[in-house]
């Protein structure tokens, strides 16, 4: 994002020698990251000094639900006002000044800031090109496992501005982003009422059909309430036939068949982007002999996450475990409205009570014919399928407007740190 049209730029500029600071301007001083850090290596005990954890967000404290090891008498001494920093590249961008005293894991450097305000120091390590030339100037065999050391941190070249102006900047990209966070957070919550609006329109429609004035009878089930009086409630498993590929642990590979997994099944569709995994066509025979699949069966997940479905839209496909194939009778179900009901809130509370499992829910195979769907006549199931198709599409577009905005603040606040910090603009 160009800030040439609301931003000054400095008078005069210099050549820093490396590509992640550019042009920087003349009166800032660049020097390599030692000589303005003091790294920290000082041990002590979690007893002591209360375990912090180092995330994307700034240095917290560690949550009690957060993995433990056993080696908490060896952790890295950090007192307020010191700069912390995961090493390992799977944890990118994971840093910030912290505001307590505690204790970190040793993966973590710990270095004091010398002479430079602490705020300009964690807005200057939490930009985009800085956290990059941590990351490249790093050491190891693959991405995961890349680690960046101290005396390979030190070498990093800065550029420093004067304290005045330090302080300057720090307070202007506060008072910004604190606006941008702010414009998110608005974006944020709208989604999360388009959301609750998409739910409270789908079991309406579901358990009470699209006739204001029907007459409704009491379902038998406590869960369900009233129905109008002329539908039913079934066991899911009356009127479908239903396939298990769970026990299946595929090998992935680069190229083949695409596999579905938990991952890829988001609000009642499959979304081929937000995981991409493929086995080999060998495989693919082996995993699907159970029963291949056809337009318009309903993948429902047993587990991690629990109660995910969609509708089978490409028969080319693998099924992970985790997930079975419901066949639903065309005479009874429309498969739509039936996807659309296992989305209803009436359908998870109840799924949730039959859960078990300690850290990830899941039902078990044995438990499914306990869970009721609320079958209209199939004319009726078409009809409410339709209505709930095209406003499901405009809130749909509408949270998918809001996520592309939330994004573009994001960019925008991530260039306007990077703009401040490296002097391409004066604030």
């Amino acid at each position: 994002m160009d800030h040439s049209n609301t931003f000054q730029k400095y008078q005069s500029y210099k050549d820093s020698g490396v590509e992640w600071l550019n042009e920087v301007p003349e009166s800032w001083e660049l020097t390599r990251l030692g000589t303005r850090f003091f790294e920290k290596r000082t041990k002590v005990s979690d007893k002591d000094y209360a375990p912090l954890s180092v995330t994307k967000q700034g240095i917290l404290p560690q949550l009690d639900s957060a993995a433990k090891t056993n080696d908490g008498d060896n952790r890295k001494l950090v007192k307020a006002g010191d700069f912390v920093i995961n090493s390992r590249s799977d944890r990118k961008g994971s840093s910030g000044i912290s505001s307590l005293d505690g204790s970190v894991s040793l993966i973590n450097i710990v270095i004091e800031p010398i002479g430079i305000n602490p705020i300009f120091c964690n807005y200057l390590f939490k930009s985009n090109g800085f956290i990059e030339e941590f990351y490249r100037n790093g050491h190891g065999i693959v991405a995961d496992l890349w680690t960046t050391r101290y005396d390979e941190m030190k070498a990093i070249k800065i550029a420093i501005p004067s304290e005045s102006e330090q302080t300057r900047i720090a307070h202007f990209l506060d008072r910004k982003t604190a606006q941008i966070d702010q414009a998110i957070a608005q974006k944020e919550r709208l989604i999360a009422l388009l959301k609750e609006r998409r739910q409270i329109l789908i079991h309406n429609a579901v358990t009470h059909g699209l006739d204001p004035n029907v007459k409704m009878k009491d379902s038998g089930v406590e869960w369900i309430g009233e129905v109008p009086e002329h539908w039913e409630v079934v066991p899911l498993t009356k009127f479908a036939s239903r396939v298990d590929y769970r026990g299946n642990t595929p090998k992935k590979v680069d190229e083949g068949i695409f596999l579905i997994t938990t991952k890829n099944l988001k609000e009642g569709k499959i979304d081929y982007e937000i995981s991409k995994e493929y086995v080999e066509v060998n495989q693919y025979n082996s995993i699907m002999s159970r029963g291949l699949p056809q337009k318009g069966d309903l993948l429902f997940t047993m587990e991690a996450p629990l109660g995910m479905s969609a509708i089978i839209d490409n028969t080319e496909v693998a099924i992970a475990q985790r997930i079975i194939k419901l066949r639903f009778c065309k005479k009874s179900f429309n498969f739509e409205f039936a996807n659309f009901s296992i989305q209803s809130e009436y359908f998870q509370k109840h799924l949730q009570k039959e859960a078990t499992g300690s850290t990830a829910q899941g039902i078990k195979a044995s438990k499914l014919h306990k869970l009721k769907l609320i079958k209209p006549p199939i004319k009726e199931q078409e009809e409410i399928a339709h209505h709930i198709t095209i406003l499901n599409y405009k809130i749909v577009n509408a949270i998918a407007c809001k996520q592309a905005e939330i994004e573009k603040l994001k960019e925008y606040k991530a260039t306007l740190i990077n703009s401040a910090v490296t002097g391409k603009i004066i604030v």
